[in-house]
């Protein structure tokens, strides 16, 4: 019979979502009039009525000069030219996959804009399109660029790079896009053992980190041994440790998952997601952030 874990109800002290997210934020509801300086630029998730810019969407107001805009809180990707994502792949068509990237529309993959295994760059022929579901095939999990945006809004991946490619042997977490914070790179080797794939769209990717790099297969070929217990407690606990992050609504980077990690370790895995533990982990990771930037 499996053991049951029963907690007493318990006051907590709320925390202040503001100074996790670096700063004081102006966050809006829809409805809410951001200013009534007519001098300012309508932009995304705002419109103007009797001489005052309304917030159209909830979100943090955003000021580029003149220019203001709200990003909305949670939303489905807008992808940018230049975002790293990781996605699965949902259709083969011809010359071409449909990847599911947690935007509105599926995002397109073309054949021409892969790299063949081996990393050989040439013209693909008839035989390479026939053999298209050797490289991929539904369900498969890819990581990928963004390569451009479509006129409807659909995005185009590339994967010209032996970074890039076919992902295994690791776990997938969903989390809103606008808690991945934006870094020059979204590919992390983490010191406890594990690697992330911090995707643009909200997908990040926790595996195991490879003994080294095998640039022989062009990123499509899966490594299918048996993953030790140790590297998959250690993916566990980082899974979990993004989870209570989330929770506090904390964005996401290397540095926020190493020290939610650090923080973590005196508890079981399995008890990070219980509220009381997650918030005295998220409290030392926060605390630890603050300190490093002050």
């Amino acid at each position: 019979m499996a053991a049951v874990t029963m907690r007493l109800p318990a006051a907590r002290a709320p925390l202040d979502s503001s100074a996790l997210r670096g700063g004081e934020k102006h966050l809006v509801a829809p409805g809410d009039t951001i200013t009534t300086d007519t001098g300012y630029m309508r932009g995304h998730g705002t419109y103007v009525e009797d001489d005052k810019l309304i917030a159209s969407v909830a979100g943090v107001v955003e000021r580029v000069n003149k220019l203001v805009c709200v990003r909305a809180l949670k939303a489905r990707y807008n992808g940018e030219i230049g975002d790293i994502v990781v996605g699965r792949i949902t259709e083969v068509q011809q010359k071409r996959w449909k990847v599911e990237t947690n935007s509105r529309l599926d995002s397109v993959l073309l054949l021409s804009s892969i790299n063949l295994p081996g990393g050989e760059l040439r013209r693909k022929s008839a035989e390479d399109e026939l053999a298209m579901r050797d490289y991929l095939q539904e369900g498969d999990l890819i990581s990928a660029e963004v390569q451009s945006i479509f006129s409807d809004g659909a995005v185009s991946l590339h994967t010209r790079s032996l970074k890039y490619g076919k992902l295994a042997q690791g776990v997938l977490v969903q989390v809103s896009p606008s808690l991945v914070k934006r870094q020059k790179t979204h590919f992390h080797d983490l010191p406890c053992g594990a690697s992330v794939i911090l995707g643009n769209n909200g997908f990040i990717w926790i595996y195991p980190t490879p003994e080294q790099k095998d640039d022989e297969a062009g990123g499509y070929t899966a490594n299918l041994e048996p993953v030790p217990l140790s590297d998959r407690e250690v993916i566990s606990r980082l899974r979990n440790c993004i989870m209570a992050l989330v929770t506090h609504k904390i964005m996401l980077f290397d540095t926020s998952i190493l020290y939610c990690y650090e923080a973590s370790l005196p508890h079981q895995i399995k008890d990070i997601l219980k509220p009381e533990v997650t918030e005295e982990i998220v409290l030392g990771a926060r605390q630890r952030l603050l300190d490093s930037e002050g």
